[in-house]
This record gives structure tokens, C-alpha cells and sequence, in this order.
């Protein structure tokens, strides 16, 4: 059996190699290494690893980064539990609404580039959102409808604060059926829920509906534009809306609770068409995206990074504040940025599925948690907050 000292000093060189040598060693040995019987397990997995052996987590990759190198990935659990396959650091998983953060960023390089400005009209890029009205009574039998005080904004559709709904009733029974374009004309179609800038409502719509901008602008269809200038750049090799069908193959499964006591059942992600690798589904800019915990941390390596990775610059430092600030207005009390959860601490993003990126900047370091959970049983919805405690403990010098 290894040392404590040995166990350790392993560690510690790995987490020193470059990041493609690191991935490799992982991909091929950390799963048995970090929790094999008969060895020592990571300060991570001893954390969560009680959730699973509860039933009530399947399993879980876990990354932890500082703004220039991977310090630590452990895995618990299974990708597969009826077929007892260990979850390994290279596993897929649905990301859903993290997709908003890398549409936003991909999104502010147009800000920088100063071909569109935040407090920009829509309708100047979009003219089927002229003449959209706000609904000020609705009941069974009728609704009400005058005109807003002011048509929405890009910052205002980028901070859930323009009055679109989450989705238009098009959007179904998937939300992947409409190509973009025909998605955000749907809501040009819908009136408003409430007066722009003056609430907080989380809308899918208004992010898809900065993607169609950015489709404009830039010439080129959105999913052409955040591969070509943010994933392939970044190394994000995994990060796609449509898996191939070696990627699925290396797809966590996803679960449900079987009973609110405890137990899990499969599930499929049901937000979105099969075959997930059929390229006539169209593309989700608020939530379609699919990756892995290396595509997760080396994106938000670059924002903690003050928009910069490896040598590159991908945007302004005063983009990345924008983005990763409270961009809500003074008279809303929810503190949301530009496809950003924000908090005075830092900044961060779930995923309907309870995956989960965060970036603390009070302690310099990245987490990344992917699990593949729709709802948890029992006590697992405690092993997110059980690994950033055990995280920040070893890593960020909190006692």
C-alpha cells in the first residue's frame, strides 16, 4: 500500500505536468488510482464518496484549478450503475444552462471588437422585435397589451431582466427542435411578461436571442463562431452540441430520484431530442452544450485569468468585470451578470442536470463539479456543497 507521503508527492507531480500530458495519465488511471480498493483515495473523493455508497449519488468528476494549472481531479462513483462502470475524468456530461456563460463570452467578443454595444436595442440587429408589446393583464379570456417603456436590450436579454418567457410554446416537446433563427422569431411574436429592466426572470429565450445577434454580426451561424474563436482555440475538444458517437460512449448516464428516501433511477436528458448525435437537432445556445470537466476548468481558467489563457488574450479584462458583475439594475434584487450567476466572492454557473462551475476569486481557484442528476435522493443534493468544502480546504487555505 502507498505512503500518505507517496500518495501525496503523486499527486503533486501531476498536477505540475502540462495539462494534455495530465489528462492522458488521468484517462487512463486516475479513477482506480484515486479509489481502488486497497489504495488511498483523494481528500475529493473520501467527500463524496459517502453519497454514493447511500445510493443517493450516482457518482461525480471533480476538477480544481488555480488560474495556471489543474491541481486536482478525482472521480466517486459510476457513469454507469447497472453496468458498475467507474466514473472517469474524461466522462461527458450535459452541461444545460452552463452553455449560457460561454455563449455570453462568446458574445462579449463582438463588445470588444465594437461591433454591437450592451444597451443596444435588439431590434436594431433583429427587426422582427419592433413593435413588440408587454402583457400588463392576463386571465383565460384576454390580454392586455401596450407598449414597453422602452424595447429590450442586449444587456437586458444577456441578465434575464428583458420580460421574455423561458422558452415560446413552439419550443416543444424538446427544446432543440427550431433552428435559432425560427426560435427567436417565435419570441419576437410573444409579448412581454413585464416591463423591461425591471424585473429578474431566467429566460432561455433571451440568451438564444444574444446568440441570433451574434449570428448578424458576425456573419456566421453561432456554433460555427464559439468553436472557431472560443472552443478550439482554448482546447475545449469535447465541447460540442452534438456528441459523436465515441463521445457518447463515454457519457455519464443520468438519474432520478427513485423515491424522495433514497435510490436512483435512469433517466434520459429530456430537454433535448435522441439520438443526441442526429445533426438535425438544432443547436441551444442557453443549454444545449455538452462537455467535460478539462473543457469546464480550462474555460474558466481564461475568465479567472481576466480573459486571457496560455499566452492569448480572448477578451478585455473590462468585458470579463461586465460579464462576471450584478448587471441587473439597481431595482432588482437578484444578482445575475452577463450569462453569469455573480456573487461578491466570485462568479459561477449550475446546469439543470446539477452540474456546476464556480470561480472563487477570493481564493484564486476554479471548481468544477459534474454529476448527471435530475433531482437527487435523499442526502445528495449535500455532495456539491461536501466537495467545495473538502476543496477549499485542501487548496484554498480555508481551515
Amino acid at each position: 500500500m502507498d505512503t500518505c507521503h507517496d500518495h501525496i508527492r503523486r499527486r503533486v507531480i501531476v498536477a505540475m505536468l502540462p495539462w494534455c500530458l495530465t489528462a492522458t495519465l488521468l484517462c487512463v488511471g486516475a479513477s482506480s488510482l484515486l479509489a481502488a480498493p486497497g489504495q488511498i483515495p483523494g481528500v475529493l473523493h473520501t467527500a463524496v464518496q459517502p453519497f454514493v455508497d447511500r445510493g443517493n449519488l450516482a457518482g461525480a468528476v471533480m476538477l480544481v484549478a488555480n488560474s495556471n494549472q489543474v491541481l486536482d481531479v478525482e472521480t466517486a462513483g459510476y457513469s454507469d450503475i447497472a453496468d458498475r462502470k467507474p466514473m472517469r475524468p474524461d466522462n461527458l456530461f450535459w452541461i444545460a444552462s452552463q452553455s449560457k456563460s460561454m455563449t455570453a463570452t462568446a458574445f462579449m467578443m463582438l463588445v470588444d471588437e465594437g461591433k454591437v454595444s450592451l444597451d443596444d436595442p435588439v431590434e436594431k440587429y433583429l427587426p422582427e422585435f419592433q413593435g413588440q408589446m408587454v402583457a400588463v393583464e392576463r386571465d383565460n379570456d384576454h390580454v392586455l397589451l401596450r407598449k414597453p417603456s422602452h424595447p429590450i436590450t442586449l444587456r437586458e436579454v444577456l441578465s434575464h431582466t428583458s420580460g421574455l418567457a423561458f422558452s415560446s410554446p413552439m419550443e416543444k416537446p424538446t427544446l432543440d427542435q427550431l433552428s435559432l433563427r425560427d426560435a427567436v422569431r417565435s419570441y419576437a411574436l410573444t409579448p412581454l411578461q413585464f416591463e423591461p429592466g425591471t424585473k429578474y426572470q431566467y429566460s432561455n429565450a433571451g440568451v438564444n436571442t444574444a446568440a441570433r445577434v451574434l449570428e448578424v454580426v458576425a456573419g456566421m451561424p453561432y456554433e460555427q463562431f464559439i468553436a472557431e474563436r472560443l472552443f478550439k482555440p482554448l482546447g475545449m475538444k469535447d465541447t460540442t452540441f452534438w456528441p459523436s458517437k465515441s463521445q457518447l460512449r463515454r457519457l455519464a448516464k443520468a438519474y432520478k430520484p427513485a423515491s424522495p428516501a433514497g435510490g436512483l433511477e435512469e433517466t434520459t436528458v429530456t430537454q433535448l431530442r435522441y439520438p443526441l448525435d442526429d445533426r438535425g437537432r438544432q443547436v441551444m445556445p442557453a443549454g444545449g452544450l455538452f462537455s467535460t470537466a478539462h473543457d469546464v476548468g480550462r474555460f474558466c481558467q481564461m475568465i479567472l485569468n481576466g480573459g486571457t489563457w496560455d499566452g492569448r488574450r480572448y477578451l478585455s479584462e473590462a468585458s470579463v468585470r461586465q460579464m462576471t458583475s450584478k448587471q441587473t439594475g439597481d431595482a432588482v434584487s437578484e444578482e445575475y451578470g452577463l450569462g453569469w450567476s455573480v456573487s461578491p466572492g466570485g462568479c459561477g454557473h449550475g446546469g439543470a442536470y446539477s452540474t456546476n462551475m464556480t470561480i472563487d476569486r477570493n481564493r484564486g481557484l476554479v471548481l468544477v463539479w459534474l454529476v448527471q442528476h435530475a433531482g437527487y435522493a435523499g442526502d445528495g443534493g449535500k455532495s456539491q456543497d461536501a466537495f467545495m468544502m473538502a476543496a477549499r480546504k485542501a487548496f484554498g487555505g480555508e481551515n
